[in-house]
């Protein structure tokens, strides 16, 4: 198992080796062209966040209070995803106590987002079929709570590797390392464990979004009123499901890019990890301004005006319920 691990590593140290040439050599664009990506949607979660904030009823709302933390986290989550690929790409070596808190939340608001997508979901699912008993089921206590929950359950998973590295080894985490998840796997039950957590974790979610959907679905077909917003919630609820699987995608992409780095050139393993860094792990996280925050014709309105600095003046097109 040890010599395992370490043919794992040098291989991939290599590959890192080898993609800090490439980058001298010209493809720098190409990782230019992802941070500005990066940045450009984190410059607009800020607006979208500060349109949340300018409203009391969008701090008061269950439904606003999650769209607004979905926000924070995805935002976070790219700072993450450009800091850590940086170092990668630069083979910078950081303290192993460093790289385990970079990779704990890096992880955790992986996973916190389509935890946050099934809540959502559920929220939706909740004020449609349940009406009359909505604001009692959801309220900003319970917002606040699952909030909670989501961060509890998403930092689960890695939280165990690193405090069963740090009870074997923790001399370790003084030492200067290249900072990535495998650094952490010393046991193969690790690796089961990872791979079961993740299995769990998405067909739970999954089944959530199809559930809610379904029901917002048979509802908006049974109900005579309200159509318009069962209309409208069971597609959000499919644009959840869409961002779901581009979620998916990273781990069944991850796998691949494992075994790439083993068996395939290096050109192959470099073009298919910036695949991977831009459209799987990049683009879920810059579309949810644009699935939840500009289809709100209550925010949409708010959004544009920060945007254009308060240069043009507009009016809520809807009430907000």
């Amino acid at each position: 198992m040890a010599m395992n691990n370490e043919s794992i590593e040098g291989t991939l140290l290599v590959h890192q080796q080898f993609f800090k040439v490439e980058m001298t050599e010209g493809p720098a664009s190409k990782l230019i062209a992802a941070i500005l990506m990066a940045l450009v949607f984190i410059f607009i979660n800020s607006i979208m966040f500060h349109t949340l904030l300018s409203k009391p009823v969008f701090r008061e709302l269950p439904r606003y209070i999650l769209f607004a933390h979905l926000l924070c986290n995805d935002s976070f989550q790219l700072l993450l995803c450009m800091t850590l690929y940086l170092m990668t790409v630069n083979l910078q070596q950081i303290p192993k106590a460093l790289c385990a808190l970079f990779l704990f939340f890096a992880t955790t608001t992986f996973n916190n987002a389509p935890l946050n997508l099934a809540v959502m979901s559920l929220e939706r699912y909740v004020a449609i079929c349940f009406p009359l008993r909505h604001s009692e089921i959801v309220n900003q206590k319970s917002a606040g709570v699952s909030i909670g929950l989501i961060w509890i359950f998403s930092s689960i998973n890695l939280g165990i590797d690193v405090i069963y590295s740090l009870m074997v080894s923790p001399v370790s985490f003084k030492d200067t390392m290249y900072c990535s998840r495998e650094r952490f796997i010393i046991s193969p039950w690790q690796i089961d464990k990872f791979q079961g957590f993740n299995y769990l974790f998405f067909v739970t979610v999954t089944a959530i979004l199809i559930f809610s959907y379904i029901n917002v679905v048979v509802a908006a077909r049974s109900a005579s009123s309200q159509k318009d917003s069962a209309k409208k919630a069971h597609e959000t609820i499919l644009l959840h499901l869409c961002q779901l699987v581009l979620c998916v995608n990273t781990f069944i992409f991850g796998t691949i890019e494992r075994a790439l780095a083993m068996t395939s050139s290096s050109r192959l393993f470099i073009d298919l990890r910036y695949m991977n860094f831009l459209f799987v792990l990049l683009l879920p996280r810059c579309l949810s301004p644009l699935i939840y925050g500009l289809r709100d014709d209550a925010v949409r309105p708010l959004f544009l005006y920060y945007v254009r600095c308060g240069y043009k003046k507009v009016k809520p097109s809807a009430t907000i319920h």
